[in-house]
């Protein structure tokens, strides 16, 4: 599945990084601690959190991830969109819990790896 596909299915809202929605999701991770997600989180997996600041798009791009999904409703910061547009990383919102949204992916046959 391509990240494109899973924000129709799953109905999320694009905030920025359209450019890479042809990326290939290969699995998720759900994590806030930045240190955490940097030595657990694989390339191609979807990384689900509540943090919105610019670290996050610098995180995702050091593990090769395939999209951010900011949950819990939180506004993504200003920087952190136009640094996710720089470097091409889909980050979608949803008012969805983690939980709600593990669920759902898990639903769609996407697992860790």
């Amino acid at each position: 599945m391509i990240v494109e596909e899973l924000k129709s299915k799953l109905n999320l809202e694009l905030v920025a990084g359209k450019e890479g929605l042809q990326g290939e999701i290969k699995g998720g991770f759900v994590g806030d601690l930045l240190s955490v997600v940097m030595g657990k989180a694989k390339e191609g997996n979807i990384w689900i959190t509540i943090q919105s600041h610019v670290n996050i798009v610098a995180v995702a791009v050091l593990t090769g991830s395939a999209c951010i999904i900011v949950s819990e409703g939180f506004k993504v910061e200003e920087d952190a969109i136009i640094k996710a547009n720089e470097e091409n990383i889909p980050i979608l919102t949803t008012k969805k819990s983690s939980f709600e949204m593990v669920s759902d992916l898990v639903a769609l046959g996407i697992k860790n790896i």
